[in-house]
C-alpha cells in the first residue's frame, strides 16, 4: 500500500497535483483487522491514522461518556459554572453576545436555549460585519445593559475586547466562553474560559466555541444539581444540543479527532432527529434526505447560516437556530438560502481579479499570498482566500479595501500557525486590527503599509515558499472498477465522521473510460459521468465544482482514451437499496 515513487506514475495530474501514498504499516492494520474483528481495509485505513488496537472501539463508536471531558479542566470554568448557576437561581436576565459565523450562531444559539429552559429570561446580540466589525464593541455592551441585563454572556468573541467589556462594569457581569488565540492578559472579568488562552492547562485547544459552551452547559447543571435546584424541576437533558455543536465543529474545521470526533457523531444522530425546527428547515432547503453527513454540515448547513453574517442580516443564522417553530423556520431557511446565491455571486466576482492576482505572487515563489481590491465585499474575502490557499497551497490573506483601510481574512495550510503570524503583525504595529487561530485569522491595515506586511508574513511563514504549487494528493488504495462495490463503500464509512484529522479516504482506480458524461445543477457546475474498467464494470462517477478546467474537460471529452481517477467511494441510498458513487477528485492520462 505504501510504494515508493507516485501512486500509478502520476507526477503532475489535471489539477497539478501529485498523487502519494498515504503512510500506513500493513503488517499493524492486519493486527488491528484480526484483534478487532474488522475487515482488512478498515484495519489498515485505522493503522494509517494512528488508531492502535486498543483505541478501535472508542474510534469507530465514539460516545461522550467514554470521551467528554471534565469541564474543569478549562481554566475558569468553575467560576463560570458558578456565576451562571446563581444567574438561574435568581432568574436574572441575560444576554449573549455571539459571532456572525456558524460556531457564532451554534454557540450563540446553544447557550441561549441552555439558559431560557433553565427559567432566564435571555437576549441576543450579534453584531453587524460591516459597521461593528468582530467582537463586542462599547455601543453594544452598554445597550445590552440598558436593556436590563445583569449577566452578559460572550460566545466565540471576547478573548480580547478589553475596552468593550469594560463597558459592562458596575452595571453587568461578563463571562466570556471564546476559543480564539489569546495573548497576554485578558479582559477583566468574572470568567473567561478559553483553552487557547495561554495559562490554559487543559490540553483542550482543539475545541470550537460551541464545544466549550456546551461543556460549560454540563458545568452549570452539575452545579445546579449538587445545589438540589433539580429537586424542585426536572433536569432538561443537554444532549439535544449535539446538533449544534457537531455543526459548529464541522464548519470551523475543528481536528474530527478524540472528543470532536464522539461531538459530531453523537450530534449527527441528534439531528437526524430533526428536533429543532431551523436545522430541520435548512436541511429541507439543502435537499438533505437521508442521515446528515458532516458533508451536509460544512457544504450544505454551514454555507447558508455564514451567508447571513457575510452580506445580509448578521443575527439571521442564529434566530433561525432558535426558531421552534417550522413554518417560520422554513421562512428564515428559504431566505438563507437566497442570501447564499447572493453572496455566491458576489464572490464570483471578486475571486476572478483575486485569482490573477495571486497567479502572479505564486509564480514568483512567494510563501504567503496578500491580495487586496477596492470595494472587495467584506463577506466573502474569507472564502475567497479559502479557494486561493486550496488552489496554490500556500497561506492566503484577501481584503477588501475602503477608504484606504484594507479589511480581510485569511486561510492557512496544515501545520503552519496563521493567527500567531497575525497577530504578530499587530503587534508589531503592521496591522490596526488583528486575530485568530492557526488555520484562520482575521485583520485590517493602512494600505499604505501593505508592502511592509507582505513582507514580514512572508518571512514568518517562510516556511510555505518550500511547498508545492499543489498540495500532494493522498492515496489510500488503489483498485479496479469492479473492485468499487456499496459492500467497500460501506465498510469505509464504518470510519466517518470525515473531517480535518480525519480526512475521507481516497483511492485510485487505473485505466478507466469515461462512457458517459453530462452536466447537472443550473450551473451546470456538476459532472455526472459512467466509466468503465478496462477489465469490465461500470461505476457511477459525480465531480462538483467543475465549471471549466482540464479536469472538467476530460471527463467530458467523448472518445477520451484511458484515465487513472481518484476520488472517495461513497454509499448512495434510495429508496432501501444502497450503490455506489465515486466522487472525483482528480484524474491523469493513462
Amino acid at each position: 500500500m505504501a510504494d515508493a515513487g507516485p501512486v500509478l506514475g502520476v507526477a503532475r495530474s489535471l489539477t497539478g497535483r501529485r498523487w502519494v501514498w498515504r503512510e500506513s504499516e500493513a503488517r499493524l492494520g492486519l493486527a488491528i483487522a484480526q484483534r478487532a474483528g474488522v475487515p482488512e481495509l478498515v484495519g489498515r485505513l485505522l493503522a494509517a491514522r494512528g488508531v492502535g488496537p486498543e483505541a478501535v472501539g472508542d474510534f469507530l463508536e465514539p460516545t461522550l461518556r467514554a470521551m467528554l471531558p471534565d469541564p474543569s479542566l478549562l481554566l475558569d470554568m468553575d467560576a463560570a459554572a458558578a456565576r451562571l448557576a446563581r444567574a438561574v437561581q435568581a432568574a436574572e436576565t441575560i444576554a449573549v453576545f455571539g459571532d456572525y459565523d456558524v460556531d457564532g450562531a451554534c454557540s450563540g444559539a446553544l447557550m441561549v436555549r441552555a439558559l431560557r429552559r433553565l427559567g432566564c429570561t435571555v437576549t441576543h446580540y450579534v453584531p453587524d460585519r460591516l459597521k461593528e466589525g468582530y467582537g463586542p464593541n462599547p455601543t453594544a455592551i452598554r445597550a445590552l445593559c440598558e436593556r436590563g441585563a445583569t449577566l452578559i454572556v460572550c460566545v466565540d468573541c471576547g478573548i480580547a475586547a478589553h475596552e468593550a467589556l469594560a463597558a459592562a462594569s458596575g452595571r453587568a457581569d461578563v463571562l466570556v466562553f471564546d476559543h480564539h488565540k489569546a495573548e497576554g492578559p485578558v479582559p477583566i472579568v468574572v470568567a473567561a474560559v478559553n483553552p487557547n488562552r495561554l495559562d490554559c492547562t487543559s490540553g483542550l485547544r482543539h475545541l470550537c466555541a460551541a464545544a466549550v459552551a456546551f461543556l460549560a452547559v454540563v458545568a452549570l447543571h452539575r452545579v445546579l444539581r449538587r445545589a438540589g435546584h433539580f429537586t424542585r424541576t426536572p433536569e432538561p437533558s443537554p444532549l439535544d444540543l449535539l446538533d449544534l455543536v457537531a455543526l459548529a465543529t464541522v464548519c470551523d474545521v475543528m481536528p474530527l479527532t478524540g472528543v470532536n470526533r464522539a461531538l459530531v457523531a453523537q450530534g449527527l444522530k441528534v439531528m437526524a432527529k430533526r428536533g429543532h425546527a431551523g436545522v430541520a428547515a435548512l436541511l429541507d432547503v439543502g435537499l438533505v434526505r437521508d442521515m446528515p453527513t458532516a458533508h451536509s454540515l460544512g457544504f450544505v448547513l454551514g454555507p447558508r447560516i455564514n451567508a447571513a453574517g457575510r452580506i445580509d442580516e448578521p443575527d439571521l443564522g442564529m434566530r433561525l437556530l432558535l426558531c421552534d417553530d417550522p413554518v417560520e423556520a422554513r421562512a428564515m431557511a428559504e431566505r438563507l438560502d437566497q442570501v447564499n446565491r447572493r453572496r455566491q455571486e458576489v464572490e464570483a466576482e471578486v475571486l476572478g481579479a483575486a485569482f490573477a492576482a495571486a497567479e502572479v505572487q505564486a509564480a514568483a515563489g512567494l510563501p504567503v499570498l496578500l491580495v487586496t481590491g477596492e470595494g472587495w465585499h467584506p463577506g466573502v474575502v474569507g472564502i475567497v482566500a479559502g479557494r486561493l490557499k486550496e488552489r496554490f497551497n500556500r497561506p492566503a490573506c484577501v481584503a477588501g479595501v475602503a477608504g484606504g483601510l484594507a479589511k480581510g481574512s485569511a486561510r492557512s495550510v496544515p501545520g503552519l500557525d496563521l493567527g500567531a503570524a497575525v497577530i504578530a503583525a499587530r503587534q508589531a504595529g503592521l496591522l490596526e486590527t488583528g486575530g485568530g487561530h492557526a488555520m484562520a485569522a482575521g485583520f485590517s491595515f493602512l494600505t499604505g503599509r501593505q508592502a511592509e506586511l507582505h513582507a514580514f508574513l512572508n518571512e514568518r511563514l517562510a516556511l510555505a515558499g518550500g511547498l508545492p504549487g499543489a498540495a500532494d494528493l493522498l492515496v489510500e488504495g488503489s483498485m479496479a472498477v469492479p473492485a468499487a462495490t456499496a459492500d467497500l463503500a460501506r465498510q469505509v464509512e464504518r470510519l466517518a465522521p470525515f473531517g480535518a484529522g480525519n480526512e475521507e479516504p481516497v483511492f485510485a482506480l487505473p485505466r478507466a473510460r469515461v462512457v458517459r458524461a453530462d452536466r447537472l445543477g443550473k450551473e451546470g457546475n456538476t459532472i455526472r459521468a459512467f466509466v468503465e474498467g478496462e477489465a469490465g464494470g461500470r461505476l457511477k462517477a459525480i465531480c462538483f465544482r467543475a465549471k471549466e478546467g482540464p479536469l472538467a474537460e476530460a471527463l467530458l471529452t467523448r472518445n477520451a482514451g484511458q484515465l487513472h481517477l481518484c476520488g472517495q467511494l461513497r454509499a448512495e441510498r434510495w429508496n432501501d437499496e444502497v450503490t455506489v458513487c465515486l466522487h472525483v477528485q482528480d484524474a491523469a492520462p493513462a
